[in-house]
């Protein structure tokens, strides 16, 4: 079975070409080391909660929108090569001016358990 690594972001409203262009540009990259694809989607319906939610996951501000993301990977091993290649390609150096505050996203990889149809 697959293993997925999730990704939750606040971006600013503003940034929202700047982040579609930065993940065009780094997102072929994972699929290169084996990643099977990547999806990122701008929350457009994100509700606040009572006691947490997304929004707060990442101290999303006003102005600013949730992203979650996923990397879909065959398996763990082909993520562990695979990513361990990612961070050492040199084109990443360039990720580092990412168009939003990285220090407040969340992340981890998951092994699924159930996937429907499958």
């Amino acid at each position: 079975m697959s293993y997925i690594d999730g990704f939750v972001i606040a971006v600013p409203d503003a940034n929202r070409e700047k982040f579609i262009e930065h993940a065009r540009t780094f997102d072929p990259i994972f699929v290169e080391f084996g990643a099977i694809r990547v999806v990122e989607c701008w929350g457009d319906d994100v509700p606040d909660g009572k006691l947490t939610d997304f929004r707060r996951a990442v101290q999303a501000k006003q102005d600013e929108s949730v992203v979650f993301s996923w990397v879909e990977w065959p398996d763990k091993a082909t993520r562990d090569a695979g990513m361990a290649k990612v961070m050492k390609d040199p084109r990443m150096e360039a990720a580092s001016a990412c168009p939003f505050d990285g220090k407040r996203m969340i992340f981890g990889g998951f092994t699924p358990v159930v996937s429907v149809p499958d």
